[in-house]
């Protein structure tokens, strides 16, 4: 009988986990404590997420649903270019272009993949205990549940993370986010981010009539901004070239939502024996790089790619981490540092490095996003006798 697995989490690591599993013919049980998984605005899913969903056979589906983007503009906040690459050599140096849509509709596409009753909401983990046939998990309605192997898909407060690693702690960045969608359109070719001194502001095209946006500031911790979060961006952003007011002007209330950034330690140990994690849980990696689901798609098709080629759970886990331990923490680092230097104190100095990035010439910005995000930056090796090294 193949293995069963128990999947903690069903955000979007968790659910494409489950996807790239139950498709090669495993048992898959998802557990989610949210009743309603599908919250947050939107999501940008650049070329090696695609060609990870591609291997997990959604690619197309996730294509299908959101809108294509190929401009990276790059402006000041009087509206001078800093850098507007062409089209054309953004799809190149990516291999396609990026697409955008809706959090609850990936989550829709993902979970519409799933055999029906495979998702269980209402329900957390709250212990782990490895047994000599696999691993027992004990759930908030105080019952176990047995699984051949555990993944931890449960974020960056992941019980499982810490049922490896013991205490993980977090600290605050420093600054917030605000996300949101504004319902108007954007010209293709502003897409991309608009920066100034000590924040930086994201526009790309959601569909029609709608545009995906984010903002960051510097901001004490939990504090919330008298008058309203979009009140407040409103004033922040007002004396900035359109599309930026604009776009908050077209933006209601209910659709902005406010996040506190927060670093947790990379865990230490991503897997033991047959209990293993990804996403979040692995790697909780700060949005500058728009990386972080992307990345949690990638682990999902690879650890179902190590699960097929290597004989043993503990084995196949073990090259999983072996694989993507190197390439997630690289980009944690520089997504990292890329919020330091926009949220610089003195947010001048963040200024004058944000506007000597321009300087870099084009042939090595696009072959250093290609190694980020390009479809050629995930690849998976089919050698079937690949065995984790030492």
């Amino acid at each position: 009988m193949s293995p069963s697995f128990l999947v903690v989490g069903a955000g979007i690591s968790g659910l494409a986990t489950a996807v790239a599993l139950q498709r090669r013919g495993h048992r898959v049980t998802v557990l989610e404590e949210r009743v309603d998984a599908s919250s947050g605005t939107a999501i940008t899913i650049w070329p090696n997420a695609l060609a990870a969903l591609d291997r997990i056979g959604l690619g197309d589906a996730v294509r299908e649903s959101g809108s294509r983007v190929s401009a990276g503009a790059l402006r000041w906040s009087n509206g001078t270019w800093l850098r507007r690459p062409a089209p054309e050599r953004i799809v190149a140096a990516l291999g396609e272009p990026l697409v955008v849509l809706r959090r609850s509709v990936l989550t829709r596409v993902l979970s519409d993949a799933l055999t029906e009753g495979t998702v269980e909401t209402g329900l957390a983990a709250t212990e782990l205990v490895v047994t000599a046939t696999g691993v027992c998990v004990t759930t908030s309605d105080g019952t176990t549940r047995e699984a051949t192997a555990v993944i931890g898909a449960d974020g960056v407060g992941s019980t499982v993370a810490r049922h490896l690693n013991g205490t993980l702690r977090r600290r605050y960045a420093g600054y917030t986010a605000w996300r949101g969608v504004a319902h108007c359109g954007l010209d293709p070719t502003l897409a991309g981010e608009t920066v100034g001194v000590g924040t930086e502001f994201g526009h790309v095209p959601l569909g029609a009539g709608h545009t995906y946006w984010f903002g960051t500031e510097r901001r004490p911790e939990g504090t919330a901004c008298p008058g309203g979060e979009l009140t407040h961006l409103r004033r922040m952003y007002a004396g900035w070239a359109d599309p930026v007011p604009a776009l908050l002007a077209a933006t209601d209330p209910a659709d902005v939502l406010r996040t506190d950034l927060y670093d947790r330690e990379p865990a230490r140990q991503w897997s033991r024996g047959t209990v293993v994690l990804v996403g979040d849980a692995a790697h909780p990696m700060r949005p500058h790089l728009g990386q972080g689901g992307c990345q949690g798609l990638e682990d999902a098709a690879t650890l179902a790619h190590c699960v097929d080629v290597v004989d043993d759970l503990p084995g196949a886990f073990a090259r999983y981490t072996e694989l993507r331990r190197p390439r997630t923490l690289a980009l944690t680092r520089e997504s990292r540092l890329f919020g330091r230097i926009v949220n610089a104190r003195p947010a001048l100095l963040g200024a004058a490095a944000m506007r000597a990035s321009a300087a870099v010439p084009e042939v090595v910005l696009r072959r250093h996003l290609a190694a980020v995000a390009g479809r050629s930056a995930f690849a998976l090796s089919s050698d079937r006798s690949a065995r984790p090294s030492g």
